[in-house]
């Protein structure tokens, strides 16, 4: 099939700048390199090291570059945005998608694939008969969201990575005869267990300290305050730390905003027990996962299927969790820990990593049984899974 996939708008593909979404495009082109199923074009924002990235000299992987950052194309954007007020995204994105599909229209696509932007159908449908499969990976679909019923019926397929994520969708016919769940994968060559002892060192942590981590958007809704706050109750366990990695949004260019401020204010009376590392580049994340000795994954919100929760599992390391959205999909009782993200989260994080740092061997057992569960995520079985689901 020819096939063209349409992106957030937001983040580049090839994923230097990160983004979980991004990542699994990505990992499905790989697969798609290696083994020529389909010839298929990404419809990217412009990104210099995206664009020299050695994925984009594929023969079968194209990517089409659109500017939206460039002087003129900010002009262009502003312009676009005073002659089409009412639209679904933000003018922004919505003019990625106008360039998008004026490159569309000269070819003839089998398939169009929209990356968790249900919306892009709105338009697409008017302008191409290909057939237009939708890829959730947020509750981005459902009763409640504008054109949902047209939107549904213009799709051929709706693609979910979660049970949960299928639930939101069905709400608008009450069937979800469309929806079939692709659980996401991960590259289980990189995720391994491997010795973290250099990085500990560079870091600052001690040999007996016991390491909790904390990976992504240092938002509200990922709970990191209500962690810090666990920490904070914990003050007289010294050797227990924390490293939190991530900023407010994605990449390494962002500052810190009143949120993260608040954070580190928070955090500050811990005297060095709590380490904010900042951006690191996802090729590095195996590293620092190996650094741990358990992960925490405080998410308040629906988190629809984090590959973080799937990540740490894949290093051998035990997940605190929530039974929010899609993770109690990833996870057993064997290998993790769901609290319910009630306003005792904060005392519950603490109590659970209180009891993992008494009974190592209880920490190791689940450790184990997370790198036994991972198996079923890796990225080939995701890959194969997805593909087979677009032949459908």
């Amino acid at each position: 099939m020819k096939i063209a996939i349409l992106t957030s708008g937001i983040l580049p593909v090839p994923a230097v700048q990160g983004g979980a979404v991004e990542n699994l495009i990505d990992s499905y082109l790989a697969y798609n390199n290696q083994h020529h199923l389909h010839d298929i074009t990404v419809y990217s924002i412009l990104d210099n090291k995206a664009r020299s990235h050695p994925a984009v000299q594929s023969d079968v992987n194209h990517y089409h570059y659109i500017d939206v950052m460039s002087p003129l194309a900010k002009v262009r954007k502003r312009l676009h945005h005073m002659l089409n007020r009412d639209e679904f995204y933000h003018y922004s994105i919505e003019f990625y998608l106008e360039e998008a599909l004026r490159h569309m229209q000269k070819e003839d696509y089998d398939m169009v694939l929209l990356e968790n932007r249900p919306g892009y159908a709105v338009k697409l449908a008017s302008v191409t008969p290909a057939r237009i499969v939708h890829h959730l990976h947020n509750d981005v679909l459902n009763s409640s969201t504008p054109d949902a019923l047209s939107i549904y019926q213009t799709a051929r397929r709706i693609l979910c990575v979660s049970q949960y994520i299928a639930g939101c969708v069905k709400s608008i016919d009450g069937i979800g005869a469309k929806c079939q769940v692709v659980s996401n994968g991960i590259d289980l060559k990189a995720f391994t267990p491997q010795d973290g002892t250099a990085l500990r060192s560079r870091l600052g942590l001690q040999p007996d300290d016991f390491v909790l981590l904390f990976c992504g958007r240092l938002t509200p809704e990922k709970g990191i305050d209500k962690l810090i706050e666990a920490m904070n109750s914990l003050k007289e366990y010294p050797r227990i730390k924390l490293l939190i990695i991530g900023t407010s949004f994605f990449g390494n260019t962002c500052t810190d905003d009143a949120f993260i401020t608040s954070l580190k204010h928070s955090a500050s009376p811990l005297q060095g027990r709590i380490i904010f590392t900042g951006f690191v580049p996802y090729g590095d994340m195996p590293a620092y996962l190996a650094a741990a000795d358990v992960a925490v994954v405080p998410s308040i919100w629906n988190d629809p299927f984090p590959t973080t929760v799937l990540e740490a599992m894949a290093t051998g390391l035990p997940v605190i969790t929530t039974s929010q959205g899609g993770i109690p999909e990833q996870t057993t009782p064997e290998c993790a820990i769901l609290l319910p993200a009630d306003e005792r989260i904060a005392s519950r994080l603490a109590v659970s990593i209180l009891d993992l740092y008494s009974d190592r061997q209880r920490c190791h057992a689940m450790g184990q049984a997370a790198l036994e569960r991972s198996r079923l995520f890796s990225d080939e079985r995701y890959a194969e899974d997805f593909f087979k689901a677009l032949a459908n």
